[in-house]
Parts: structure tokens; sequence; C-alpha cells
């Protein structure tokens, strides 16, 4: 690599030295919106970085965000803004919603390390409908009682088939079956179920996140975006307020004067995005969009019986337009995408301009476009899995991913360890049970009926959803998801996605190092 050198001569005379000019620092302390601005100034002002902090008020970074970013659309200034928040008790049905954004980063409580038997529940708004409301309450009891039940069955079968190596000791030992025990009775956890996650976002990612979160069909999850919104406006939380504040005591002993310019330097309250997060709305864009997609989907499958299709199907090559108009359908309805392809590929080609029109009609100024039109990538597979081992899915971002709705048409995943076990006739009648009670609920007459039905569904179920991905994406989950410490359930699913690359690309097959599913695992492994 060149060395860079200073230009600048020395006061002696003498000829330039080959003293590095480059200076890297890290920045501590100055407050998102404040570093956002010190970084957009590198474009207009040949100040530092020290210099531009130094000289930087919180009015100057409003004025200067509210005209850069508002009124001449500079959105990129808000990526440098970045913003940590927590978001904790809501439901995983809601927190899935949250962490659907691919430049999202952040991490959710964990189904395998963690017991969830006295995490508690969120429960929809059922209004006057005491029916439903009662029903919904029966049927999340059951579920937890189950999981309960389950969580210590499968750990003592475990422990019976699984014997201590003789290093191993018994709290790791214990831990470790525990572990794999949640893996299996999590199936009977209802997506109502609290958990907590914590976020890391640039303002421009949260305000598009905010927006879209009010634009949702349930009614938890535009509240949530109520809240992120009100987070990112008020006073944030000080991790050091309660030593700062005793400091400034201990100063006030010595020096009233100086302890009232150490309050408030050190106490004053700091909001982490005042002005670029401020106008987030709910998208009209997507909810008069999602209005007329369901409409038009409605009205093309015509309540058809939905296809049994593979659980991972890598699909073909086909025509941009046939692409585009069956990914916009295949969102809003529990089809496998290639029974609704086939209805499109019937269509006249007005017909599935007509779709693609009614996905970018609604679209504003400033609006992208929907994730349906982020089209022509090699690799797309419909993949219909457990809504817990989609999560784990969820989370590879590179990916383009295309959810349906949490339904139980598809059924439900039944883990090969419970009839060992002595589980299966149980686990059978609980899901059966809650199949019907999640039906009944939805039918209902409570505003959002459907909506709150899905929060009784168990991770156990299945959920469809469309992952687009290139060449590395593919390889890069086969081999990370096929591991042995991984959950059986994404497991196999990872494996599914190799060995359909491998019949349609033989030769590419070569260069992915997966670990065969087929091989026993040791449940001590991790």
């Amino acid at each position: 690599m060149a060395e860079v050198v200073s230009s600048a001569a020395p006061a002696n005379g003498s000829s330039p030295t080959s003293t590095p000019a480059s200076e890297v620092y890290a920045v501590f302390g100055a407050e998102p919106e404040i570093q956002a601005y010190a970084m957009a100034k590198y474009s207009r002002s040949s100040l530092s970085m020290k210099e531009s902090l130094k000289e930087i008020s919180s009015q100057k970074a409003e004025k200067f965000l509210n005209t850069f970013y508002f009124q001449y659309g500079h959105r990129s200034i808000a990526d440098l803004a970045h913003i940590s928040l927590a978001i904790e008790k809501l439901s995983i049905l809601a927190a899935i919603v949250i962490a659907d954004e691919q430049r999202w980063d952040g991490q959710e409580r964990s189904t395998r390390y963690q017991d969830f038997r006295k995490s508690g529940y969120f429960t929809p708004d059922f209004g006057a409908d005491h029916s439903a409301h009662d029903l919904y309450q029966q049927t999340i009891a059951q579920l937890f009682s189950a999981y309960e039940t389950l969580s210590e069955k499968m750990f003592h079968y475990l422990a019976e088939t699984t014997p201590k190596p003789g290093e191993m000791k018994q709290e790791a030992y214990d831990r470790t079956l525990r572990a794999r025990a949640f893996d299996i009775s999590r199936y009977l956890l209802p997506l109502a179920t609290n958990t907590s996650l914590g976020e890391i976002v640039n303002a421009r990612t949260l305000e598009m996140q905010v927006s879209h979160l009010l634009s949702h069909s349930h009614k938890e999850v535009r509240f949530l975006g109520e809240q992120l919104k009100r987070a990112a406006i008020s006073a944030a939380y000080n991790v050091n307020h309660e030593s700062w504040r005793k400091l400034v005591q201990d100063i006030r002993e010595l020096s009233p004067e100086l302890a009232a310019r150490a309050e408030a330097e050190l106490l004053k309250e700091v909001r982490v995005a005042p002005t670029l997060v401020k106008y987030a709305d709910p998208n009209t864009y997507e909810l008069e969009t999602r209005s007329e997609l369901r409409q038009r989907a409605s009205e093309l499958m015509h309540n058809a019986p939905i296809e049994s299709a593979r659980a991972v199907d890598l699909l073909e090559d086909e025509p941009l337009d046939v692409e585009l108009a069956s990914t916009l359908l295949y969102e809003h309805c529990s089809y496998p995408y290639r029974q609704i392809r086939r209805s499109v590929e019937a269509m006249s080609g007005e017909q599935r301009k007509a779709i693609i029109d009614a996905g970018i009609r609604h679209r504003g100024r400033h609006d992208e476009m929907l994730r349906a039109f982020r089209a022509g990538q090699q690799f797309r597979f419909d993949i219909l899995m457990d809504i817990g081992g989609f999560r784990d899915m969820h989370r590879h971002r590179r990916c383009i991913q295309i959810e349906q709705a949490f339904t139980t048409a598809h059924g439900y995943e039944i883990p090969p360890e419970l009839a060992p076990a002595g589980a299966l006739a149980d686990y059978r009648a609980t899901m059966d049970a809650v199949s019907a009670a999640v039906k009944t609920i939805s039918a209902s007459g409570a505003l959002e009926a459907a909506e709150n039905s899905q929060y009784a569904i168990p991770l156990g179920f299945r959920k469809r959803t469309l992952f687009k991905m290139d060449f590395a994406e593919a390889a890069y989950i086969s081999e990370l998801r096929t591991g042995p410490a991984g959950h059986a359930s994404y497991r196999n699913v990872a494996y599914a996605m190799f060995e359909e690359v491998k019949r349609k690309y033989p030769a590419m097959a070569d260069y992915i190092r997966v670990h065969d599913v087929h091989t026993p695992v040791d449940l001590l492994q991790r």
C-alpha cells in the first residue's frame, strides 16, 4: 500500500517528511443528531470532526437538518445518526414485525436459553365481544400449561437418553439439556408471548420503521410505532445519570456555583432524534396498496384450495412482469408461489400490468417502492416452515423476504422426539384445540378479529415466506444453518435449500460446505 505523506514543508525548509498525515480517531459522547450534522459537514466544510463538534449546538443541528433533510430531501444525512432503543414486553408477533427491516441490527430474547413460563402475554382489544376474549384467555392459558409440562417432560426424557460425560459438570449438562428441551417445547408458545428486544438503527431507518408500524394491520404494532416515535423525540434514559447525580451532589458540598454548572452539563435531558423522526406518520402508500392488493388476490384465487407444495421450493426464472405481479399478490394470501404464478401466467399482459400498477399507483414523492419490487434475484425460495424456525431464518437480512400472514391453514410441525417421550398425544390435542379456537375467534364480530386471533397461534404452526437472494447468501445460509448445534427446524430447511441448489446447479453445490442433517447429532454439543 502506498504511504500517505505530508505535503507541508517543515519550518526549517528541509524536504517533506514521510510522517503519515492521516488521522483516525473514534468519537464518543456526541448526541446522534449532532454527530450526523458533524459528519454531514465534511461535504460542506473543511473543518475537522473535532472542530465541527466544538462549534455545533443542538439548535444549529436542528436548523441544518430541517433545511437539508426535510426541505432539500438529503435523506442520507439521517443515515449518520445511530440510535439505540429497548423495546420490552411486546408480543412475539410484534417483535417479528419490528425486526422485519433489512437495515436493522438487534437482539431478542431466546426461546432456547430462557424459560418463557413467567413472561406473560399480550391480550388484544376484543371490545364488547366477551366470548372471544374468554376463549382467547382459555387458549393462551392452555398453551402455557402445555409448554410448562412439555418442557419438564422433554428435559427428563433427554436426560434419560443422553448420558452425562464424566468430565462434564452437572450444571453445564443440565443447562444444555434444558436448552434442547426448550427447542421442542417452544412449538407451543403462542405469538402472544411477551418478549423483549433491543435495536440499533440509523434515524432514516427508524423514521421508515415508525411509519411502517403506524400503518400496520395490528393495533399493538401501531401502538409500538407511536411508542418508538415518542422514545426518539423524548428524553432518553441516561445510564450515567445516577452516578453523575451523586458526583454533582459531592461537588455542591465544595462549590454550589460549580455544581450548578456540572448539573446543567451532566444531567441535561438528551433526545436522540428530536428532529429526524418527528414527522413520521402512517404511510398512505402502504395502507391503500395493501387494501387494493388484498382485493385483487382474493378475486384472482377465488378461495381455491391451497395446493400442496415442497416445503422448500427453488423457483425457476420467469419474465419480470410475471414475477412482480405474483410477488405483489403473494403477501396478501396463503397460497404457494407456484399456484399464484400459474394464475398470473394465465392472465393477459394488460391484466398483469394492472396488478403492477396497483403496487405503484399510490406511491408518494418520498416513498420507496414496496419490497415486492426488489426482483430479479437468481435464487428465490418459497419456504413453508414452523414460525419458530422462521424467526431464526428471519435474521438473514441480506435476503429479500416477502412474508405471508400468520395462519393455521398450513398445519403444524411435530417434533420427532414427542412420540418416544410419550408426549405426542397431548401435543396433538393441544394444537388441534388451538386451531379450532383460532378459527372461532377469527370469525367473531370483534374489530380486527382475524388479526386478534393470530396471537393465539403457537410457534409450531407453519408460515410461508418467499426468500430472494444471490448465490453467496444461499451458500451462507446452507452452511451456517445446517450446523449440528442449531435447531432441527432450520437445519432441515437450510439443507433442503442446499439440495434444491444442487438439483438445479449440480456443479455449484461443490462450493457449499454443509453439514449433513441426516448424521446423528450430539445433543451436548453447543
